[in-house]
């Protein structure tokens, strides 16, 4: 029994040392620029009106040292905690060496608790494990060396340990909301891998018919095998114009709607519970591929559920597909005051992936503040002759 604990405990700590940093590591902005200038500033000032605070000037000397490095936590979080426990090393070093007090802590430096989260928010398994281990003895010695009470210094250890928790929570949740954005878009290559079957299969079976009716006719009637032929070239065209669209995607279960347009106006309605729907499809747009069809569908079809559910008295929705030029472009609006809830944002994830694997792009967005939501879907005409 021990020896299976142990084996486990062992392979735990592995998968953590190999554990890859998050891939949605961002440089520096203007707010981590932000903070890092008001934490200097403040540093400043705490250090101007405390003249009973040991080593002030040094301490804050040592502070404006590592402050900087907080604008690289996330993309290089081990250079934060390597230059902040140096800098704590050679503070303490010093104080030794002179004989002089223990410097006192900046209470503005409790902005260095963002080490700690970020090691276990960014790192990599191993450069998190390295850098909280520093990270502790650079802390527990800071602890240890100043005249604190019992509960100050259990407390000043909750706080580390807090840090690293919450670091390491939403971390975990950042992943899974990745996996999670990732199935979406794996079942909607899928739902779109199924409307190109069924288009697939309707052209390989009038190049089959059109392969049987031409070989019927080739000795007898030459000039009907060359029609023939000709459709098959033509529908051979049309079906490699499809299947390129997409590659390696799987089926679903799911059904593709059989006449896309007639779907997206059945959603409009005018009566009963929730916002009145009004839907308007410009003429000469049924000749559309059906896969760009049954991405209109789909997409109009997502953006007025997500009115109906996310939307704050929401009371109006409007559906437009209009052509322009080589593109068709679907507009859905509502008149909604902000958001009921904020949603998981798969809706839009979906609707988003299925216009980019066709060649278009989709964006939503707010009206104005607080009031009104609109949906619009870029798409380029393919059409069926």
């Amino acid at each position: 029994m021990r020896e299976h604990y142990g084996s486990g405990v062992l392979t735990l700590a592995r998968q953590l040392w190999r554990l890859p940093a998050p891939p949605d590591a961002r440089p520096a902005g203007r707010l981590d620029h932000a903070l890092v200038a008001v934490a200097a500033v403040a540093g400043i000032l705490e250090a101007a009106l405390r003249p009973d605070m040991a080593g002030r000037w040094f301490t804050l000397a040592a502070f404006l040292v590592w402050l900087p490095t907080l604008l690289v936590r996330r993309t290089s979080p081990i250079a934060t905690v390597t230059v902040f426990g140096a800098v704590v090393l050679v503070e303490e070093l010093v104080s030794w060496t002179t004989d002089g007090p223990v410097p006192d802590d900046l209470n503005t430096a409790v902005v260095a608790l963002l080490i700690p989260y970020s090691l276990a928010r960014w790192a990599s398994g191993e450069d998190a494990v390295i850098g909280l281990w520093l990270f502790f003895l650079v802390a527990g010695s800071s602890l240890v060396w100043q005249d604190l009470p019992a509960g100050d210094r259990i407390g000043g250890a909750a706080v580390v340990v807090t840090a690293v928790a919450v670091g390491a929570a939403v971390r975990t949740r950042s992943l899974l909301r990745t996996r999670q954005l990732d199935d979406v878009r794996r079942l909607e290559r899928e739902r779109l891998a199924r409307d190109l079957h069924d288009t697939v299969a309707h052209h390989l079976t009038a190049i089959a018919i059109s392969a049987q009716a031409g070989l019927a006719v080739a000795e007898t009637r030459p000039e009907a095998a060359r029609d023939a032929l000709r459709r098959i070239d033509e529908e051979a065209t049309r079906t490699l114009a499809e299947t390129r669209k997409v590659v390696q995607l799987l089926r679903t279960e799911d059904e593709a709607p059989h006449r896309p347009l007639d779907d997206l106006r059945g959603l409009e309605s005018s009566g009963g519970p929730g916002p009145a729907v009004a839907v308007a499809v410009d003429d000469g747009l049924d000749a559309l591929s059906p896969t760009v069809a049954a991405a209109l569908q789909r997409i109009a079809q997502e953006a007025v559920a997500n009115a109906r559910r996310h939307a704050r008295d929401v009371t109006f929705v409007q559906v437009r597909v209009e052509r322009r030029a080589d593109r068709v472009v679907l507009v859905v609006t509502d008149d909604g005051r902000g958001s009921i809830d904020v949603g998981d944002g798969f809706g839009i994830a979906g609707m988003t992936e299925r216009a980019h694997l066709l060649g278009g792009h989709l964006e939503a967005r707010s009206l104005a503040p607080l009031v009104g939501w609109r949906v619009t879907a870029d798409l380029p005409v393919e059409e069926v002759r």
